[in-house]
């Protein structure tokens, strides 16, 4: 059975994304990529533009699942609530159109790559490359972390140990009773 897998790092500057396929417990890279956001003032707009991407992406590529990296807590609690967001919106693009999908924290995402959670993006960045023959590293390796979630996602999948998964606004509501609106 052949399933895609879209993995996404959010931000609020830039999104990083990829996808592979997986066929037969193969994995074969289908895309890298990133949305650069750092030329809209507005976090709204931000916002919109990452919904909008998300849904392009599934529209085009009909992944089967989503792969999402939660984001790390820091000391800044604008930057998290910011970050959250970007996080939401692109979940909420998966939820509307019915893709499953599961949260990995960014230490997950590392052990799974590279057998270190305190690895560095050159690092996981490198391992990819290695995993999926990709020829070349893009500069910015924003997009290299999103594709590290899909296949975070692809050597996870199966086990219990996953992190959050929501196959609908349902079920998610249904998990998280008291972020009803």
């Amino acid at each position: 059975m052949e399933r895609i897998i879209l993995g996404i790092d959010p931000g609020t500057t830039v999104m990083g994304f990829g996808l592979i396929k997986v066929e037969k417990k193969k994995m074969q890279f289908l895309l890298l990529d990133e949305l650069l956001l750092h030329k809209y003032d507005s976090h709204e707009l931000k916002l919109k533009k990452i919904f909008e991407k998300t849904l392009s992406i599934i529209d085009t590529y009909h992944p089967d699942e989503l792969a999402i990296e939660a984001p790390f807590f820091g000391k800044n609690v604008q930057s998290m609530l910011k970050l959250g967001r970007a996080q939401g919106v692109a979940m909420a693009a998966g939820l509307y159109r019915e893709v499953p999908i599961t949260e990995y924290s960014p230490k997950k995402i590392k052990q799974s790559i590279t057998g270190n959670g305190n690895a560095s993006k050159e690092q996981v960045a490198g391992m990819l490359q290695n995993l999926l023959g990709l020829k070349e590293l893009p500069k910015r390796l924003d997009s290299t972390d999103g594709l590290a979630a899909a296949v975070c996602h692809f050597f996870n999948s199966g086990n219990e140990v996953q992190t959050k998964s929501f196959s609908g606004w349902d079920a998610f509501l249904k998990a998280n009773p008291g972020r009803k609106v």
